[in-house]
Formats: C-alpha cells, sequence, structure tokens
C-alpha cells in the first residue's frame, strides 16, 4: 500500500505526464489502493485512531471505525504493524463519494457538486451524460457509476468510477476490480471529462427460454423462420414455446453450441450472424434525358420543373 506521502508526489508526476487527463485519474486511483473507509473524508484527512474516534462520535452508526482500528479496539497500544500505516507512513481515507470527487479534482481541479451520493447524481451540472447500464453506456471514457438503496430506490447508495470495463471504489477501502459487477445500475459522465460525448451502443439482448415473450421472442422467431427452421403453425407469434425452443436446440447443435433451447449471448450472436444485417434501402436509380431544338423559353420551361437540369447552346 502506497503512503499519503508518495501518492502526493505521484500526482505531481502525472500531472507532468504527456498521460491523458483520464489515465491520469484512473492511474490515481489505483495508486490509492487499499487506503480506508471513513464516513465523510474526501482525501483530505489522514487515518488515525483520534480522527477514527471522532467521526465515530459524530456518527454512531459507523461502527467499524471502532472494530477495524487496532488502538480503538484494543489489539495494540500503537499503529505499528497496521495495513493502514505502511512503512510507518500515514495514509488518508474517503468515503464512496469523497473518493470519487477526489480523483477528479486532484487532476482536473474541478469540484462536484453535492455533499452525498444522491445530491451527487442529481446535480445536472455536474455531468455531460447520464444513464442507466441495462439501456447501454458509452465506452473508453471515465464514468461515476452508482446504485440506489434498496430501501429507498430514489436515493443512491453508492457511487464508483468506472474505465476501460474496470472499477474502483471506497467501500470495504479503496479497490480495484477487473469487471463490472452487476450491482451498479446507473453511469454518469463528469463534466470535467474533456471531449464529445461516445456513442452509447445498444443494451445487449436478454436472455430468453420456454415461457418467454414479447418483442425479442419475435425476433428470435422471424431469425429461425428466415433461416428454414420449424417453430410451428403459429409462426413468429412471441411466445417461446416448445416448437421454438426445439428450433433453438438445433439452429444451436448445428452451429456447435451448447443445445439447451436457451437463446443467450452466444446464441443471439450465432442468430445476428446467420441471419446477416438488414438490407438498406433500395439504390435511387437517375437518368439522364436530352432534348434538343428547343428555344431557349421552352428550355427555361423544363428546367424549372427539374431542379438540377442543364441547358446547353448547341454550336
Amino acid at each position: 500500500m502506497n503512503s499519503a506521502a508518495y501518492v502526493d508526489g505521484y500526482i505531481e508526476d502525472l500531472r507532468r505526464s504527456s498521460l491523458p487527463k483520464m489515465d491520469q485519474v484512473w492511474a490515481l486511483g489505483l495508486a490509492c489502493s487499499g487506503w480506508p473507509y471513513i464516513f465523510g473524508d474526501w482525501g483530505t484527512k489522514e487515518c488515525t485512531p483520534s480522527h477514527r474516534k471522532a467521526v465515530y462520535n459524530s456518527h454512531t452508526d459507523q461502527k467499524g471505525l471502532i472494530d477495524l482500528c487496532q488502538v480503538l479496539n484494543g489489539k495494540k497500544s500503537g499503529c505499528e504493524e497496521c495495513k493502514w500505516y505502511p512503512n510507518e507512513m500515514r495514509v488518508r481515507a474517503f468515503d464512496c463519494r469523497g473518493f470519487t470527487e477526489c480523483m477528479l479534482e486532484k487532476i482536473y481541479g474541478w469540484k462536484m457538486q453535492g455533499g452525498g451520493c444522491t445530491q451527487q447524481w442529481n446535480h445536472a451540472a455536474n455531468w455531460k451524460a447520464q444513464g442507466k447500464i441495462a439501456d447501454g453506456m458509452p465506452e473508453g471514457v471515465i464514468l461515476c457509476l452508482f446504485y440506489p438503496s434498496k430501501k429507498e430506490p430514489k436515493k443512491m447508495q453508492h457511487t464508483g468510477l468506472y474505465y476501460r470495463g474496470e472499477t474502483i471504489e471506497c467501500g470495504n477501502g479503496v479497490q480495484h476490480s477487473k469487471t463490472l459487477n452487476k450491482k451498479w445500475t446507473h453511469w454518469a459522465i463528469p463534466a470535467c471529462i474533456e471531449g464529445d460525448v461516445p456513442p452509447i451502443p445498444d443494451p445487449p439482448k436478454p436472455t430468453i427460454k420456454r415461457g418467454s415473450k414479447g418483442a425479442y421472442v419475435v425476433e428470435c422467431q422471424k431469425d429461425l423462420i428466415f433461416l428454414k427452421y420449424d417453430i410451428g403453425k403459429t409462426g413468429a407469434d412471441g411466445v417461446f414455446g416448445k416448437c421454438t425452443e426445439a428450433a433453438v436446440k438445433a439452429f444451436q447443435k448445428e452451429r456447435g453450441l451448447e443445445a439447451d433451447g436457451i437463446v443467450g449471448k452466444d446464441t443471439w450472436a450465432a442468430l445476428d450472424a446467420a441471419v446477416g444485417p438488414e438490407p438498406g434501402p433500395e439504390p435511387v436509380v437517375k437518368y439522364s434525358v436530352i432534348v434538343r431544338g428547343l428555344d431557349k423559353e421552352e428550355a427555361e420551361s423544363i428546367r424549372a420543373q427539374y431542379p438540377g437540369a442543364e441547358i446547353v447552346e448547341e454550336g
């Protein structure tokens, strides 16, 4: 784990580097991996027993502040050998919203508005764009991720950073994950990020199986019909019944997929590849007509009826 002093120097190195700022933010977040969670902290205060005790006295529901400190829980008399005291040097602490704001402020010099996750999310000036992960999310850009409280869905419970398929968050300390956990539900592009908003890809198609109904079942059935599979007399009715299931299994078997009758990511991809892209519009065919022997008035009259027509004087 890096000390606060090391990270301070690293920030200066990042600012002097040629790395794009989004990459600097990410590198800084990784450099803070392992730093502790303390409610209300924004990376400005060091993790000490006295600071933990002061926060606990103000927020008695934060019991971990005491339990996780070897001094306050009585296991040791000092910070020596504590994981948050590397080489007898202090680290700093964050809560989740304090972590994301600190990373962006240190690199961009930009301060996010709002004192909590919900306020940050609801403050329109904070974001270039916002959306739900289920509806698709932009790639190649730093995002702030959120998910709401189960008890109060209109309130955001937690936030973190996302970049190129990976996440960093401060929950049980600053943690880095190389995958996107399913707990995250919302994304937002911070207003400080340079450039235009990247295009948002279409959301992935849902997994469908026997008993499923709706537009995606219709799409699957139409694909199977196009590929000459028998889905029964009812045709593309949007109901995933036994005939559709049998057709899916036959398709999967021919494509070397697990023949389970369930249309998930791999089967959708195989169907899309087999059917191919939808045909575009028919090309517009244009013709040229030459009318000779007209006087100027007649030629002008015809040209007025056909925009783009030209008059050429005969020699």
